[in-house]
C-alpha cells in the first residue's frame, strides 16, 4: 500500500480514539479505561512533563505521589522540601509554582480544583497547556490541549508551512475543531501518545499511523520537514567561578540563590557572577579574589564543569581550599557533606561536586 497516495481531506477523532484503545500507554499517572482522572494526578504529571521526557518524570512522579499523596499534604510542605524533591528534574520555577498553587488551591479554593479551562489559567504557574489538559482528562471539558508532540502531527496532518512558533495559534485552531464532545480527555492523550510513539520527529511509523490517510505532509513523501522552525539562535557562552570550602570535619560551605531570577531559591556553592567573556583563565584570575566567600589559600581543580540553560551555555572554574575548622564566612553556611542531599541543589551544583569528588 502505497500510504503517500492515499491522503483524504481531514483526521477524524473517532479514527485516534478506536487506536487508543488499542494502544494506549500504561502510563503511571493514568487511570484505567473508563475510570474518571483524579485531578491532583493530572495537573502533578503534566506539570512534571512540561519540557521533560515520560522517563524522566516517572521517578519524580512516584516519589511525590509517596511523600504527598494528596493536595493538602503537598500545600502543608515546605517550599524548601518540594524543590530538594524536585532537584535534578530541571525547570525549577515548575517545581516553585506547584508549591504556590497547592497553597492557593488549598487556602482559595477549599482544597478542589476549578473545572474549567478558563478558571485553570488563574492559578499560579498553569499556563495554556496545563489549564487545557486538567480540564479535558480530569474533568471532561471540550478543550484542545497542544504540547510539542500534537504540533508536530498536526503541522504534518495538514503540512503547515509556518514556522514555529508562528505556527501555534493555527495549530490551536485547528486541534478545537477535532476535539469531540464525547471522551475529550481520552483524545488529549491520544493526541500525546500518537506523537510520542508512531509520529516521531525523525523516524514516524506511518504504515501504523490512524491518521496517515489524511496526512497532507504523507501525501507529499516530506513528513520530516514538519514542524517548520525558525532558525535557532546560537547560544551564548557564559563563564564563571564556583567555590568549594570544606572543613576537616567534612563540611561545605553553601549558600541560598536569591528569591527571583534563575535557580531561585536553590542552593548552590558559592559562585560569582556568571558572565559572557572570551578570556577565561585571566578572568578567572581576576574575578577570584573579589568573589570568593572568606580568604583562603584557594587551588583550581582541574577541568571545567560545563552545563546547558534554555538560554545559554555556561562553564564553571572550580576553586577549593580546606580549612581546619569552621571559619565566619561572608555568606552561607556549612552543612554536613553527607547532608548535602537533603538540600535543593540544581543538576548544576550536583555537577560540581561530582566534579571535585572525582578530582
Amino acid at each position: 500500500m502505497d500510504l503517500s497516495r492515499t491522503a483524504s481531506p481531514k483526521p477524524t477523532s473517532r479514527k485516534l480514539l478506536a487506536w487508543y484503545d488499542r494502544e494506549r500507554r500504561d502510563l503511571l499517572w493514568r487511570t484505567a479505561p473508563g475510570v474518571q482522572a483524579e485531578p491532583y494526578r493530572v495537573w502533578l504529571s503534566e506539570v512534571m512533563l512540561q519540557q521533560t521526557t515520560v522517563t524522566a518524570v516517572t521517578p519524580y512522579f512516584e516519589k511525590f505521589l509517596g511523600l504527598w499523596p494528596s493536595l493538602a499534604a503537598l500545600a502543608s510542605a515546605s517550599r524548601d522540601e518540594v524543590l530538594t524533591t524536585w532537584a535534578g528534574l530541571g525547570y525549577y520555577s515548575r517545581a516553585r509554582n506547584l508549591h504556590a498553587c497547592a497553597r492557593v488551591l488549598v487556602d482559595e479554593h477549599g482544597g478542589m480544583f476549578p473545572q474549567t479551562e478558563k478558571e485553570l489559567l488563574k492559578l499560579p504557574g498553569v499556563g495554556a497547556y496545563t489549564a487545557a489538559a486538567i480540564a479535558a482528562i480530569a474533568f471532561n471539558e471540550r478543550a484542545a490541549v497542544v504540547d510539542g508532540n500534537v504540533e508536530r502531527v498536526m503541522t504534518r496532518q495538514f503540512a503547515l508551512g509556518t514556522p514555529l512558533p508562528k505556527v501555534k495559534a493555527e495549530v490551536k485552531a485547528l486541534t478545537e475543531m477535532l476535539v469531540p464532545k464525547a471522551r475529550p480527555g481520552d483524545f488529549a492523550q491520544a493526541m500525546m501518545d500518537l506523537g510520542a510513539t508512531i509520529c516521531t520527529p525523525r523516524s514516524p511509523d506511518c504504515p501504523n499511523c490512524p491518521w496517515a490517510s489524511s496526512c497532507k505532509a504523507l501525501a507529499s513523501d516530506d513528513v520530516t520537514r514538519f514542524p517548520v522552525k525558525a532558525p535557532k539562535k546560537e547560544k551564548p557562552t557564559r563563564r564563571g567561578i564556583v567555590f568549594w570550602v570544606e572543613t576537616a570535619g567534612g563540611e561545605v560551605l553553601i549558600e541560598q540563590r536569591p528569591e527571583t531570577g534563575l535557580l531561585a531559591a536553590m542552593w548552590q556553592f558559592p559562585t560569582d557572577k556568571w558572565a559572557e567573556v572570551s578570556a577565561r583563565t585571566a578572568f578567572a584570575e581576576k574575578a577570584r579574589a573579589k568573589s570568593a566567600p572568606l580568604e583562603a589559600n584557594w587551588s583550581r581543580v582541574p577541568g571545567l564543569v560545563t552545563h546547558t540553560f534554555t538560554h545559554f551555555h555556561l562553564e564553571l572554574t572550580v576553586y577549593q581550599t580546606r580549612v581546619e575548622t569552621r571559619v565566619n564566612p561572608d555568606r552561607g553556611q556549612f552543612v554536613k557533606r553527607r547532608q548535602l542531599e537533603k538540600y535543593a541543589l540544581p543538576s548544576l551544583m550536583q555537577k560540581v561536586a561530582g566534579h571535585v569528588a572525582g578530582a
